[in-house]
């Protein structure tokens, strides 16, 4: 899911001279990577059983696969998907959340699309992993006063690596302590002050909950990847394209 409408690989669609997809939007730009890799898979299986496998069943696919060989769990991924014929740098603007959402806002956009408040917390879980800029964390950045929510010491870190001049281009690990590794690391950095982005470290401060949660899950790694494969197959589930609606393209950045 990229644009909020469903798992329908809208988001591998690239820009042309009369089409403008979602991988420019905000929230995508600079941050989505991988493309080639999702490229390659579908080459193979198009050189294998041609117009088979969607593009949207290889991004649910591989979603599990980067998660079970990074150390997380795995789960049975629904196939039968088809590709979307078209992508909204509107909506994949509107409806994935900002870096700086409260926890409100996270619950309302996540239950907009069909998901509760515990799978926007399990979900969350998935920044275990992966990078952010500088530009989205400044606000962190500007902390550091007496009863702060960041730790100190992961405050200095953070502002000596984004005094650059290049800052704005600049990542940071969005879990430092483990940053290739699929684990429960996420919830024990938020729990001493070392979530990365605002509406990480929100999950513990503005919400009993989420707080709460956010505790199972520190001390039960086991409870933590229960729930998120249930929140992936969920998610994975969101208004798939199926039958007659969609296609099945040939190359997954552009429409048959």
């Amino acid at each position: 899911m990229a644009s909020g409408r469903g798992c329908d690989a809208s988001v591998l669609l690239d820009d042309t001279e009369d089409f403008v997809g979602e991988k420019t939007a905000p929230p995508n730009l600079n941050s989505l990577r991988g493309f080639e890799v999702i490229d390659a898979i579908k080459s193979e299986l198009e050189s294998v059983c041609p117009q088979t496998v969607s593009c949207a069943d290889i991004l649910a696919t591989a979603a599990r696969d980067s998660v079970l060989l990074s150390g997380g769990p795995s789960w049975e991924v629904q196939m039968g998907r088809k590709d979307s014929l078209g992508a909204s740098k509107a909506a994949a603007t509107n409806n994935i959340p900002g870096p700086n959402s409260t926890v409100p806002t996270l619950i309302s956009m996540f239950q907009n699309v069909g998901l509760s408040s515990n799978d926007m917390v399990a979900l969350s879980g998935a920044h275990t992993m992966g990078m952010a800029r500088c530009s989205t964390f400044s606000s962190r950045l500007q902390q550091g006063s007496k009863g702060s929510d960041i730790n100190l010491d992961f405050l200095q870190n953070l502002q000596q690596l984004c005094s650059e001049s290049d800052s704005n281009s600049r990542l940071a690990q969005l879990d430092l302590v483990s940053p290739a590794t699929f684990d429960n690391q996420y919830y024990i950095n938020l729990l001493s002050g070392e979530g990365l982005l605002p509406s990480d470290q929100a999950l513990v401060t503005q919400d009993y909950q989420t707080r709460q949660l956010v505790l199972l899950y520190a001390e039960d790694p086991l409870a933590f990847f229960d729930d998120f494969k249930i929140s992936m197959l969920k998610m994975g589930s969101l208004g798939p394209l199926t039958g007659n609606d969609g296609q099945i393209r040939t190359n997954c950045r552009f429409v048959n």
